[in-house]
Formats: C-alpha cells, structure tokens, sequence
C-alpha cells in the first residue's frame, strides 16, 4: 500500500496494530478522522491518554475500574459470598446485562494457555485463592468459556480450592462449546447461570 503522506502511513500502521483491524480499515477509519472536527479527534486522543495513565484496576476483583474498589465490590447489596470467576471485563459486562446476577466478581486477565505461554502465574489467580483463604466466600461460579483453555483453567483452580470449604460450580451448558460469553445473548447467559451446576458433575460430564 502506497502513501503519499508519512504522516498518514505512520497513523494507518498504528491503527491497524489494534485486534481485527487490517490495513484497509485502518485506512478507512485515520481518513474518517481526519474529515472530523479537529475537536472531535483531540477528544479522542485525550481518552486514550486518561485511560491509559489513569485507569486502575479493582484491589479485590481485578475489574477495570476508576477507583481502588469498583462499583461491584462497593456495594453492599452485592452478596459478597458469592463470586463468579471470568476470564476478562468483557464478561463482566455481559453478566451484568442480564439482570440475573447479584454476586461479586474475580477477573483472571486470561486463561490458562502453555501453546501462548501462558501460566496461571500470569492470571490473577493466586488473589483469588487468598479470597477464598480469607473465609467469606461461600461459593465460586466458574464463568470461563466453554473451551480447552476455559475447561484447563477451571480444574487447576479446582484443584488449588480443594481444601478449602467452598462450593464450586459452573454455568450451565446453555452457552455452546467453544463460545466466548460476550458473544451469548443475555437470556441465554443468565438462564446459564441460574441454572449452574456442580463443578464436580462438568468433570464427570466429560
């Protein structure tokens, strides 16, 4: 792809670094911008900056949030003795879509992956086990997607609860093998964690 302009080659190879942009829609989307208001790109740009300097992370959920605790793990009509495990934000924000939820949360920033090099030392997993350890957690939701990596992850963490007294379980198989839960729509999610069953059966399952 030629440019004419560095400038504009400097900024369509920026864009499309960004999951699911190639070079054509990067293309696309820096022309966009520079046809707006000279406002409305500064505005954008100074967004990126705040998120990216300022946004914290969630001391006990790992959630993305503006403050030390989010909003979740802030409030008290949340039962708190109740977590769902989730791979990333994303997650969190189609469970809370549905309405059928009222627990906290535990965002892992991943999932187990040896093929990505990916551990569970580089997820957010030993936090969880301290939660756990601390004795007011009743029950874990295991929330993670229905695939090799989300089934790894669910039984290494399964077998680090195991001396523990917590339930364990997982989201009914409403959610197809293979799907990613922000993908789900939100009857189909939340019937799925209502309908949760013991981890114990999903192992014998399979």
């Amino acid at each position: 792809m030629e440019f004419s302009s560095k400038l504009l080659e400097n900024a369509v190879y920026e864009m499309s670094q960004l999951p699911g942009i190639g070079k054509r829609t990067a293309l696309r989307l820096v022309l966009h911008l520079l046809k707006q208001p000279e406002e409305r790109t500064h505005n954008l740009s100074y967004a990126l900056l705040k998120l990216k300097d300022e946004v914290n992370f969630c001391k006990k959920c790992h959630n993305i949030s503006d403050t030390e605790l989010c909003e979740i793990c802030a409030n008290p009509k949340r039962d708190s003795s109740l977590v769902c495990v989730v791979e990333d934000v994303r997650d969190v924000m189609a469970i809370e879509n549905t309405s059928q939820y009222q627990g906290l949360y535990h965002v892992l920033g991943g999932k187990i992956s040896p093929m990505e090099g990916v551990g569970p030392q580089d997820l957010n997993i030993h936090p969880l086990i301290k939660r756990v350890e601390n004795g007011d957690i009743k029950e874990l939701i295991f929330a993670l997607s229905t695939t090799m990596e989300g089934d790894t992850t669910n039984f290494y963490i399964y077998k680090q609860l195991e001396r523990f007294d917590v339930v364990t379980s997982t989201i009914a198989r409403g959610i197809s093998v293979g799907d990613e839960l922000e993908y789900a729509d939100e009857v189909t999610l939340g019937r799925s964690i209502l309908n949760r069953v013991p981890f114990e059966n999903s192992i014998k399952a399979e």
